[in-house]
């Protein structure tokens, strides 16, 4: 399986890392959350 886009959602300290982690790995990621100020 090839992962080429990923959604993470919630901007928190976990979301933050995880959507860093995979855009260190070179996935595109989509951060979302409920508040627009991250």
């Amino acid at each position: 399986m090839n992962i080429k886009n990923v959604v993470v959602i919630g901007s928190g300290t976990m979301g933050s890392g995880i959507a860093a982690q995979l855009c260190n790995a070179n996935i595109s990621v989509t951060l979302l959350d409920l508040k627009t100020q991250i």
